[in-house]
């Protein structure tokens, strides 16, 4: 399979567990693709059947923050369709999986279909999913992935805890 996979480079749990998914995945032979701003931490050295693609980020006069949800829908759409990856699988829901829901709609206008899977990590949950600010986002990335995991039993219990997780 060619596997997209989005995720926060840093040394944080959420970027270690993906880098090494992927590389994981690449040793058995799949093609991946990690699609962030930074090459991940973990990634540090060539690895057969892996691949990086940064996520540009410009300043612009108009902004005071830098859209980097806005960049990454448009590098996953780029990315899925030159790359012909078979699957994004993203690391957080927000903004992760709310990013690869409205890339994936992006890519039924072109009639290309690409199937998301999340996976949660207890940040997602436990801090940013308790603010009332982002609850909603979070309850709807989660509802609108087509496969959902979390990096442990206690995690997956909070979510359906937390949220009206309706698969």
């Amino acid at each position: 399979m060619k596997i997209g996979i989005v995720c926060y480079p840093t040394y944080g749990g959420s970027g270690v567990v993906a880098t090494e998914l992927g590389i994981g995945l690449a040793k058995r032979g799949h093609e991946v693709h990690f699609i962030t701003y930074k090459r991940p931490a973990r990634l540090t050295t060539f690895q057969e059947n892996v691949f990086y693609h940064e996520v540009g980020t410009e300043d612009y006069p108009l902004f005071e923050f830098t859209p980097y949800d806005t960049a990454l829908t448009s590098k996953l759409v780029d990315v899925v369709r030159y790359e012909n990856l078979d699957l994004l699988h993203v690391h957080y829901a927000i903004p992760h999986a709310a990013v690869a829901y409205m890339a994936k709609k992006i890519l039924l206008t072109q009639g290309r279909y690409v199937p998301v899977i999340t996976t949660l990590h207890g940040t997602d949950i436990t801090l940013v999913g308790n603010d009332r600010a982002f609850a909603p986002v979070v309850e709807f990335s989660i509802n609108k992935s087509d496969g959902v995991t979390a990096v442990s039993n206690s995690l997956r219990q909070q979510t359906y805890d937390y949220f009206n997780i309706n698969k």
